[in-house]
């Protein structure tokens, strides 16, 4: 036994006058050098090339790791776009302001893509960092990166178009999942450069495009314009435009236009801004409003022609015989004092919010303002560049209220009764009846859908007698009623600048100067 005891310790100490030996012919440099040498000749005969992302590049976040994990992160991991072996492992994942879980691929595990008919293969490396010195800025205990192993081949398309795939999807997947915000401004608050003017709640409003009560062509025409500003960066840039959008929606009260803004954000992703211009004291506080509005956002301003006077831009005839300046005035068309508090927002200042140098200070932003009389606006707010795509918010046709009726009732085309369906048909245009009204109906009786219905035929057929009795369709001619007479106002409004000026209020104006000419020459 003690020789069995005696071997062991002569061959320990053995080894360790082997391992002296090789520390003095092979010192730690060498055997370094030696092993990057070794690393190179692999690399040179291997027919795949690694790249390295690390989580912190120096002392700053890269971002190019994050838009990675977010994109195998993501949803789409787990339904085939990016595939998997069975071994693998997902971490399951929920951050804050998130509305959904994600699956995040686990430490030391691997996981292939296709891009283009290209495999890649991505590792989630984490090991554990040395003791670190003295630093301001602690380090994570942890380093992770991602390695991204590919053929040498495909370097070229990997770096010049999946990389740039990946940091789009990702911005893609960060703004859908993220909780959109509807913002609103109030009197008072502070709007020096250490605060934000602009108060928020989550926006929550659940209207898309599929269940909006619109004509589906007029639906699909404002879904490829939306997707085509979204998609239009390097077109504005060329262009030499500001990446920004207007729409006008305008129609009578309970037609949807709040509605419609609703699913426009939901569809791009984007938050609201809400402005109250009664709410705005001046044009410099407007811009400073403009200035905190983020990118990828809506700026709505409802009922355009109700918030403040914005149609006077002429100077307008006192009683006394002098003259001032509108844009000197609260908006209302009377000289603010200092004890009257209001708006002093005027149309030129408004028009430069929308249109000129400062709205230029973001990107990507949608303006829209709605309005339930287009002919009391100014034709210079209705140009194309300020309002560039008008959309008629009308009287329930018969396609939207079949799109009601599958939203409240759950019901088909095909499940409804023929004759019903074609009494509908006939009566709802001559009825006049906003899908507010429409929806009101199909509330009250949701848990009936028979019910329902009959009770919206006799709705439509009501309101179709009570307007034959009325003179309803001798009114409708009159007032120019339905939607190509809305559009007609709305063209004359915008091509008829005399005729505005008579509107506005400007003939009073031409009349006291024709009298003061004839005093002069008396």
């Amino acid at each position: 036994m003690s020789d069995y005891w005696t071997t062991m310790a002569s061959l320990v100490g053995m080894l360790a006058f082997c391992q002296t030996i090789f520390q003095l012919v092979f010192p730690p440099e060498l055997r370094l050098a030696v092993i990057h040498l070794l690393t190179r000749i692999r690399h040179v005969f291997s027919s795949h090339i690694y790249f390295d992302i690390t989580e912190i590049d120096g002392v700053n976040t890269n971002e190019l790791y994050n838009a990675v994990q977010l994109y195998l992160s993501s949803s789409v991991t787990v339904n085939g776009a990016v595939s998997s072996n069975n071994n693998t492992r997902l971490s399951l994942t929920r951050v804050p302001n998130s509305s959904s879980v994600t699956f995040g691929l686990s430490n030391n595990d691997r996981i292939t893509d296709v891009f283009n008919g290209v495999t890649v293969l991505w590792e989630h490396v984490v090991v554990q960092r040395q003791v670190q010195s003295f630093s301001w800025r602690p380090m994570p205990e942890e380093k992770r990166g991602f390695t991204l192993q590919i053929n040498k081949r495909d370097k070229t398309l990997v770096l010049d178009s999946y990389l740039d795939y990946i940091v789009g999807k990702s911005e893609e997947i960060r703004r859908r999942n993220e909780e959109r915000l509807l913002y609103t401004n109030s009197r008072g608050v502070s709007l020096d450069s250490r605060s934000h003017p602009w108060d928020s709640v989550r926006f929550k409003h659940p209207s898309t495009f599929e269940t909006l009560a619109m004509d589906p062509e007029k639906k699909k025409r404002i879904m490829e314009d939306l997707r085509e500003f979204a998609n239009g960066q390097g077109f504005y840039q060329k262009t030499g435009r500001a990446w920004k959008r207007g729409y006008l929606l305008y129609g009578p009260p309970g037609t949807g236009k709040s509605s419609l803004i609703a699913a426009m954000a939901n569809h791009l992703g984007y938050d609201i801004y809400d402005l109250e211009l009664t709410e705005v004291q001046n044009n410099s506080e407007l811009r400073k409003l403009l200035m905190k509005t983020s990118s990828k956002s809506i700026i709505v301003i409802e009922d355009i022609d109700c918030s403040i006077n914005l149609t006077n831009r002429g100077k307008i005839k006192k009683r006394n015989g002098s003259s001032f300046d509108p844009d000197l005035t609260n908006g209302s068309g009377s000289i603010p004092s200092m004890d009257e508090p209001g708006s002093s927002v005027t149309l030129s200042g408004l028009l430069n919010f929308t249109d000129g140098l400062w709205s230029c200070c973001g990107s990507e932003r949608i303006f829209v303002f709605t309005t339930n009389h287009v002919e009391k606006l100014d034709s210079a707010l209705l140009r194309s560049g300020r309002m560039d795509m008008h959309i008629h918010m009308g009287f329930c046709r018969f396609p939207a209220m079949k799109i009601l009726l599958k939203n409240y009732l759950r019901v088909e085309e095909d499940e409804i009764d023929g004759v019903v369906l074609k009494e509908m048909e006939e009566c709802v245009e001559e009825a006049e009846i906003t899908p507010a009204d429409v929806s009101e109906v199909l509330i009250r009786n949701r848990s009936d859908a028979e019910k329902a219905v009959r009770e919206l035929v006799g709705v439509l057929k009501e309101r179709v007698v009570k307007r034959r009795k009325s003179g309803g369709e001798k009114k409708k001619k009159e007032e120019g009623g339905g939607e190509e007479a809305e559009e007609e106002q709305e063209k004359r409004a915008l091509d008829s600048p005399n005729r505005n000026r008579e509107v506005f209020g400007f003939q009073e104006e031409e009349e006291d100067e024709e009298e003061e000419e004839k005093e002069k020459r008396q």
